[in-house]
């Protein structure tokens, strides 16, 4: 069944959407919210949208609007976490998988709600066998560009504001402002970390199964080599 008829009259649904995905630093965080049948007017006038077109101060306000009013779950994957689970799994897909089949099942503890919409990452199969029991039976629909659902763009917001917010912690506490993204900026945030802290605290604050990591420790070698 498309989006577009499994939502047409406005159904109740979960939205699940993820944050920091393609960022080398900060956490992995999944962020689920129910819309309730023809809600969907209120997110609307709330100004949601998809949250990489706001800026970080808006995803906040937002973000604050939205746990107000709506039914909502976070699930947050810290950096040591998730490599952890990278470790053992070996595809993104399947991390991102159980981080949105746990908001889903989080959700269902607090409400009655048959249908959810996903945005595409891969194979829907990969979240339907993450569901527990609650979950095994709700209609589950993943789309690409999935936030052109409201609940979705809800979620996509909630999302980017705790992951923002969980940055800003790992910043403190490492003493160095850690980047969004994947940008040469990243890298030289990285070595300066590297020499500073050691090997070791890459596994603290970033995802090393990005190849930002090799070239980080590259960079460091060279540099230790000439300083001898």
């Amino acid at each position: 069944m498309q989006q577009q008829e499994f939502f047409s009259q406005g159904q109740s649904h979960i939205g699940t959407d993820e944050s920091g995905k393609g960022d080398y630093f900060g956490p992995l965080v999944v962020g689920g919210v129910f819309l309730p049948q023809e809600q969907h007017k209120v997110l609307k006038e709330l100004g949601v949208k998809d949250s990489k077109k706001f800026s970080d101060k808006r995803v906040r306000e937002i973000a604050r609007l939205i746990r107000k009013g709506f039914s909502y779950s976070i699930v947050a994957i810290g950096p040591e976490k998730y490599n952890e689970l990278y470790g053992k799994l070996r595809n993104l897909n399947k991390v991102l998988a159980w981080a949105h089949s746990r908001a889903i099942e989080n959700l269902l503890e607090k409400v009655i709600c048959e249908q959810a919409v996903t945005d595409q990452f891969g194979d829907k199969f990969y979240v339907q066998n993450a569901l527990m029991k609650r979950g095994k039976t709700i209609q589950l629909v993943q789309k690409h560009r999935g936030e052109q659902d409201m609940a979705v763009a809800a979620a996509s917001i909630l999302a980017r504001a705790e992951f923002l917010r969980r940055l800003y912690f790992l910043s403190q506490n490492v003493g160095l402002d850690l980047p969004k993204g994947s940008s040469p900026h990243t890298e030289e945030t990285g070595v300066r970390l590297v020499m500073s802290h050691g090997s070791q605290v890459l596994n603290r604050v970033a995802k090393t199964h990005f190849k930002l990591t090799s070239r980080i420790f590259e960079v460091v070698r060279s540099k230790t080599q000439r300083e001898r």
